[in-house]
């Protein structure tokens, strides 16, 4: 009997893989918005909150870059609303003092994250079950999705 070729898996499995992927998605997405919603913000401004949690202080141009909104009056809303919140605080750049760097308050990501526990307790439920070996790969394959996406968004705000 022939094997399928490696990275090719048979009998529909590509396909229930990528529905599956599709679903999950989904789910974050969801899972997201009511984080957000319980926080008392939306969306976009808890992404910020979680890209300055998980990357440190930006500048309000990196931000919007990340996000994907303009670098005037679209990220300025959402910094103010942020700082008015207590989630981040404006601080001067020490090297260049022109420019303004976007910070967490402590205990900021904290607040948010709560929401996300009930999902952190399942995952962590989920791994215990795990080999090493089924750990390593899904940290290959989350570390070269995540490293993938930057190139993915891009390409996609290109598109006609």
């Amino acid at each position: 009997m022939a094997t399928p070729e490696r990275g090719r898996p048979a009998d529909g499995r590509a396909a229930r893989l990528a529905a599956e992927l599709r679903r999950t998605t989904m789910y974050t997405v969801l899972l997201h918005h009511a984080a957000a919603a319980k926080s008392g913000m939306n969306v976009t401004d808890a992404q910020c909150v979680n890209a300055l949690a998980l990357g440190g202080p930006q500048t309000p141009g990196g931000l919007a870059e990340l996000m994907g909104i303009t670098t005037g009056g679209a990220i300025t809303a959402v910094i103010d609303r942020l700082e008015k919140s207590g989630h981040v605080r404006r601080t001067r750049d020490p090297d260049d003092r022109r420019r303004v760097i976007v910070e967490l308050v402590p205990g900021a990501a904290e607040r948010t994250g709560r929401y996300f526990e009930p999902m952190s307790r399942r995952f962590r439920e989920r791994l215990a079950g795990c080999t090493d070996e089924q750990i390593d790969f899904l940290l290959a394959w989350f570390g070269d999705t995540n490293a993938a996406m930057p190139a993915v968004i891009d390409e996609i705000r290109r598109m006609p």
